[in-house]
């Protein structure tokens, strides 16, 4: 028994005919007549008396009928609220998310979204990609949004924004604005902690060009990307963090970008999400809005 057979049979009932409720519901004679077969079948009972071309309801059919109308009014209620819903999202959406595109690219986007879904709220919770990623490994977190692609069966990693890592000084360190990798690592360096997406980032690069960390002066290793900005704004070294992370810096000459000549740094964030669970509705939402922002980032 489903509410569409049940739909059937108010409209055969209150129509005592088959083919004036063939009429009413568009729907032919024959799977009318299945329809309230199968209800017969269910209940074991017969619904309707046939006397030549007149059907007359029977007891039982009466019991139904009253149940039948209720059931189908709930249905349409339910219906409708579950409509409502869809209308207008509401609730919280918990975002775990690295440093740079916590900081520097959520927040324009979550107010862009927040407008159309005014009943939404966010959280951000800002850690490194290792640590994001263990959250969603975990099921602490459903969306993730880091800078380095993990290796973890068990995760989605859906591409997002690209970036661009860069060197960059404070405006008095020397006026060679244009430099080699090797150039560079001569300099005192401010690094991001282990664990730091941009860090590992930046690590494979100068790997590739067979640089390691214990050819670099390390001058200091600090915890946020602001805490590395203000160390090199203060002249402890040069470093190198994602462009989008010093756009307001270098706007306005508190930093300046050291160009590398013979090497390009470029990565691009990832969304993670955990193959075995299923996103909200509100969460699947902001993930395709996002999705289609990244053209414009």
């Amino acid at each position: 028994m489903d509410i569409h057979q049940l739909k059937v049979f108010v409209s055969v009932y209150k129509n005592k005919s088959f083919s004036r409720a063939s009429e009413e519901i568009h729907l032919t004679q024959p799977t009318i007549s299945n329809h309230i077969k199968a209800l017969e079948a269910e209940f074991d009972c017969k619904l309707f008396d046939r006397l030549g071309r007149t059907i007359i309801p029977t007891k039982e059919a009466e019991v139904l009928y009253s149940h039948s109308i209720e059931l189908i009014e709930k249905a349409n209620a339910l219906r409708e609220t579950i409509g409502q819903f869809k209308k207008e999202l509401s609730g919280k959406i918990v975002i775990g998310a690295s440093t740079i595109p916590g900081v520097y690219l959520m927040p324009r986007i979550m107010t862009e979204f927040q407008r159309k879904y005014p009943s939404l709220s966010f959280q951000i919770l800002i850690s490194d990609s290792t640590g994001i990623t263990d959250s969603v490994s975990k099921h602490e977190l459903l969306l993730g949004i880091v800078g380095a692609k993990l290796s973890n069966e068990q995760l989605n990693y859906i591409p997002f924004v690209e970036d661009e890592l860069i060197a960059v000084s404070s405006p008095g360190l020397g006026k060679n604005n244009i430099m080699t990798l090797k150039e560079l690592i001569t300099l005192p360096m401010v690094l991001r902690e282990e664990g730091s997406g941009t860090r590992k980032v930046a690590e494979k690069f100068l790997e590739s060009k067979g640089v390691s960390l214990d050819n670099i002066k390390i001058a200091g290793i600090f915890g946020s990307t602001d805490a590395v900005k203000q160390a090199v704004k203060a002249g402890l070294g040069v470093s190198i963090l994602s462009k989008f992370s010093v756009a307001d810096e270098l706007e306005h000459k508190i930093l300046k970008e050291i160009k590398l000549s013979d090497i390009q740094m470029k990565r691009r964030f990832y969304i993670v999400t955990h193959k075995k669970r299923t996103l909200p509705r509100a969460y699947d939402i902001f993930l395709k809005y996002i999705m289609s922002e990244t053209k414009s980032l």
